[in-house]
């Protein structure tokens, strides 16, 4: 039997492609969004259906998380060094993890499945991964209900150059590809993958039409490292036996360094971005390439202030993520959102604010077809939150730090 379509009603809809309608409706069948406006406009013809009143809510599109690393989950930011102890911090990871025990494959189950719930509880519901085992992770994504873009992650340079070789086959793999999971590609970083291997990966990339994600200028220390492999990244390599002295120099920053290998090129995302001069912006400017901010990793780490509103005056797209439960207290996005308001928000920018979390994140992960906007034709996927007052209910939602979603709908799924 066809389920009726289900018209559900909210004091605010924000469809995030246009201007909040007050006292609306979406009607949603099979999975998509079919109509939505105000009430009195939508309801005149209605075919058959079902009715869900959320009152007093704003109904959102289901919010989009462009950097995030579901599988470090298990995690504690708050047992790992940070202060911008950025290397320190890396080289705890496989402790932390258990990278290296025998149940390390249950372990990283249990924290993909954690990191996911997480996600849909806050409103999430799809999500640009960064996954290092990916012939782990995918067969836990690849049915949902949480939508993943996973970027296959490859890394290794020097005598561990072989690492990255071998990575690229299972970073690719497209077998669990389906509905629910995408496949994407990310050679790490600058200081984990040469110049050759950035090359490899786009071109890779462009031949088979994967998405690309990088971690860039993430810390002060890459332009070091590229120009002569000094400082505290070719420290860990020295620790960890495996530096040889052949590997390719970059005599430029970071931002330099991705577009001489065409990162920018294409619309790749490259996350973090903390450190960016002017000649940086305007590179990236003239690029087709987005950035996904996370802010409360990037204090946690005390990075200087991010550039983030400068990306998007000068017509860089941005997006934002929560990186890991390694360096950010939970998945929480839109926690992430609640920093950058109380620093820089007001009621004009509120809705600038939701849309680092929609139809910007949909733009970085290549899904503003399908998601990330209120929009007749594209999925149901959504979310609404209570508000407080009339004015700013965009704003309210942000201003209240208590306040989680009280629906959640994944393809016209009531999940939550």
């Amino acid at each position: 039997m066809t389920e009726r379509p289900l018209l559900i009603t909210a004091a605010v809809v924000a469809p995030m492609d246009r201007p909040i309608i007050r006292e609306a409706g979406v009607l949603v069948a099979a999975g998509r969004v079919i109509a939505l406006g105000p009430l009195s406009e939508i309801q005149r013809s209605l075919p058959p259906h079902e009715e869900l009143h959320l009152g007093h809510a704003v109904l959102l599109p289901g919010l989009i998380n462009a950097h995030v690393h579901l599988e470090l989950s298990g995690c504690d930011s708050s047992d790992s060094p940070g202060g911008g102890s950025f290397t320190d911090w890396i080289m705890s990871l496989p402790s932390r993890t258990r990278r290296l025990q025998p149940d390390y494959a249950e372990r990283l189950a249990v924290a993909v499945d954690a990191g996911a719930k997480q996600c849909l509880r806050y409103g999430v519901t799809a999500v640009g991964d960064i996954t290092a085992q990916p012939t782990l992770t995918r067969p836990l994504l690849r049915h949902g209900p949480l939508r993943t873009l996973s970027f296959g992650e490859v890394l290794g340079l020097a005598k561990a150059r072989e690492r990255f070789e071998k990575g690229i086959e299972p970073a690719i793999d497209g077998q669990m590809a389906g509905d629910f999971l995408r496949i994407g590609l990310s050679p790490h970083a600058p200081y984990t993958v040469d110049l050759p291997g950035y090359t490899q990966c786009v071109n890779l990339a462009r031949q088979s039409q994967l998405p690309l994600a990088t971690h860039l200028a993430e810390t002060s220390e890459e332009t070091a490292f590229l120009r002569d492999h000094s400082g505290p990244f070719r420290e860990i390599w020295d620790r960890l036996g495996t530096w040889h002295d052949d590997v390719t120099t970059y005599d430029g920053g970071p931002v330099a360094f991705a577009r001489s290998v065409g990162l920018l090129d294409v619309p790749a995302i490259l996350a973090h971005v903390n450190y960016a001069d002017d000649d940086d912006l305007s590179m990236l400017a003239a690029g087709r390439a987005s950035v996904a901010f996370c802010p409360r990793t990037h204090a946690y780490f005390g990075h200087p202030p991010h550039r983030w509103r400068e990306m998007l005056e000068r017509g860089i797209n941005v997006a934002v993520g929560t990186d890991s439960c390694a360096s950010s207290p939970d998945l929480n996005l839109v926690d992430d959102l609640r920093l950058l308001w109380r620093k820089h928000g007001h009621a004009a920018e509120s809705d600038a604010l939701w849309a680092l979390a929609t139809t910007n994140a949909a733009e970085a992960l290549q899904w503003s077809g399908r998601l990330g906007s209120i929009t007749p034709g594209k999925l149901a996927d959504l979310t609404a939150f209570s508000f407080i007052g009339d004015v700013d209910p965009l704003g309210a939602v942000l201003e209240d730090d208590t306040a989680l979603p009280i629906a959640t709908w994944v393809g016209g799924k009531r999940i939550s």
